[in-house]
């Protein structure tokens, strides 16, 4: 295979993409750069599912990118995303390793891709006065009003659909013009998991978090000086378990209503890659449940053939 060859692995949470990325970019002497909104923060490490143990395999550390890169309550765009991508890109490439994108934030990953034209979208109060009394149901509809569809995968809380909203105007008002970043070609492998061994999954790794010390570790973050309107921006266990440690919600409403919100936010992850298929990229789905050699095998089939490699237009 090409040095230059960037291999993409995406897949719903729970899937199990961290833990197969690595594997690959071990046969592959690769390494790893993440697609997920979250792990950029440092000390969000439970609740975002870092596992960073998996990266070291027989005795081999696998190096990792954008991955506790900024602090909680920093903001981080998806300009920023583009910049910091093409940077760790681009010094993977200049060391002759392969460059593995992994993670499940479909935006990140599409941006990359397709080298979407985002500008660095300044503050608009008028637009945020206007939105502030509206339903996290209403601005989800907004949301779906704007083309091409913005991603609403993450957009959990209502000041991430207004951000979103926000980010969708601008756009809309601006001139088009060459894109900011380069499309990059990839061959794109997709983890397949049944519903229902996902939902298991999903509900064991919860339960396994909250045993493991994810309260304690927002808690530390809400004492270190980061406001739990910051944390609840950031959705699902950060936004559910701020509301429990603040005495808005009790455990038992906690728990019940985070592990809702998770099946939720896996179900909308499916649903953007699948319209990556439609907006036409070609996804190679390997079953999450194979041994796994068996998926490393396929993997490597597709990646040493080239088939599938795709570049997609705007």
């Amino acid at each position: 295979m090409e040095k230059n060859t960037l291999i993409t692995v995406l897949g719903p949470t729970a899937s199990g993409k961290t833990a197969f990325a690595a594997q690959l970019a071990y046969v592959l002497e690769g390494e790893i750069i993440s697609a997920d909104s979250r792990q950029i923060y440092r000390r969000m490490d439970i609740g975002t599912g870092k596992d960073l143990s998996e990266y070291t395999l027989n005795g081999t550390f696998i190096p990792y990118h954008l991955i506790d890169i900024r602090e909680p309550g920093e903001k981080y765009t998806l300009f920023n995303y583009q910049h910091d991508f093409h940077k760790a890109y681009q010094d993977i490439l200049n060391r002759c390793k392969i460059p593995i994108l992994c993670g499940g934030t479909g935006l990140y990953i599409e941006s990359v891709l397709k080298g979407y034209n985002l500008p660095d979208v300044p503050i608009n109060p008028e637009l945020r006065s206007a939105l502030e009394k509206k339903s996290l149901e209403e601005l989800t509809l907004i949301l779906q009003n704007y083309r091409p569809l913005h991603n609403i995968t993450d957009t959990d809380t209502k000041k991430r659909a207004v951000r979103a909203i926000e980010i969708e105007n601008y756009k809309s008002k601006q001139e088009s013009g060459a894109t900011t970043f380069p499309a990059v070609e990839s061959i794109i492998l997709g983890l397949d998991i049944d519903r229902e061994l996902r939902r298991e999954k999903i509900t064991a790794r919860l339960h396994t978090r909250l045993q493991e010390g994810m309260i304690e570790e927002i808690r530390a973050i809400l004492d270190s000086g980061v406001t739990p309107e910051d944390l609840i921006y950031y959705g699902l266990e950060y936004k559910f378990v701020t509301l429990y440690v603040t005495g808005r919600m009790s455990y038992e409403e906690m728990s019940n209503q985070l592990e809702i919100a998770i099946h939720q936010f896996a179900k909308r992850q499916m649903t953007w890659f699948r319209g990556m298929e439609r907006r036409g990229f070609t996804i190679h789905w390997i079953d999450a449940a194979l041994p796994v050699e068996q998926k490393i095998q396929m993997a490597l089939s597709f990646v040493e053939t080239g088939q599938g490699r795709t570049k997609s237009e705007e």
